[in-house]
């Protein structure tokens, strides 16, 4: 294998992943959910929980890639299963930031002990979408030939995911400004917004795996 071919599959799996993972994340869908998690944390709490909520997706996504299906047929868990699952607790989410109930900031402070992990992590960050896309990815590398080949698309992969992450820091770091800029007016219409989009969202994963089970049923 020539070292054309390997830059070449290395472009082809570096692209592909990080345009793939930023268009399914979109970091500033985000912003409204972190914003409120953050809004008692002073600025160094503030980045703190942005840079641990990055490191969780991080590993997240790496054990998607080399584990991601193993686990599944593990446990006996099926794509559909995991898209209804994932659907219904961003259905959830979505419910809570549109309605307000409780507010985020009382469930982080309660039920979610650690909300760098849930909410924002999974499934705010890394849902079950880009769980999907990331074993996705995984298939397509042991499809490849050769061990070299492989071991570039993991490597070219794993540095994907790495300039996704780094992006959505860079984005939630700024969420403070942002919130300045937008006001709280701004801030609560954004986020009744992408509470509604996340119910949409819910129920669209909810329909696809639903769909998934009759058609293989």
């Amino acid at each position: 294998m020539t070292s054309v071919a390997l830059m070449k599959v290395a472009a082809t799996f570096f692209l592909g992943g990080f345009f793939s993972l930023v268009t399914i994340i979109n970091p500033p869908s985000a912003l409204p959910l972190f914003t409120a998690l953050s809004a008692p944390l002073n600025n160094a709490e503030q980045r703190r929980l942005a840079v641990t909520a990055c490191t969780y997706s991080f590993f997240i996504l790496i054990v998607s890639l080399f584990a991601g299906s193993l686990i599944l047929n593990l446990f006996g868990v099926s794509y559909p299963a995991l898209r209804v699952a994932g659907g219904i607790c961003v259905l959830l989410l979505g419910h809570g930031m549109l309605f307000g109930h409780g507010g985020v900031n009382s469930a982080a402070q309660g039920a979610h002990a650690n909300p760098a992990f849930f909410p924002l992590a999974l499934p705010s960050i890394t849902g079950p979408g880009t769980i999907a896309v990331v074993i996705g990815i995984s298939t397509e590398i042991r499809e490849l030939k050769g061990a070299g080949q492989e071991a570039v698309a993991y490597l070219a992969t794993v540095a994907a995911m790495l300039a996704t992450c780094v992006l959505t820091w860079l984005v939630l770091r700024s969420a403070r400004v942002i919130s300045v800029r937008l006001g709280s007016g701004g801030i609560e219409v954004l986020t009744r917004l992408m509470g509604f989009l996340l119910l949409c969202v819910g129920v669209q994963f909810i329909a696809s795996g639903v769909r998934s089970f009759v058609a293989g049923g």
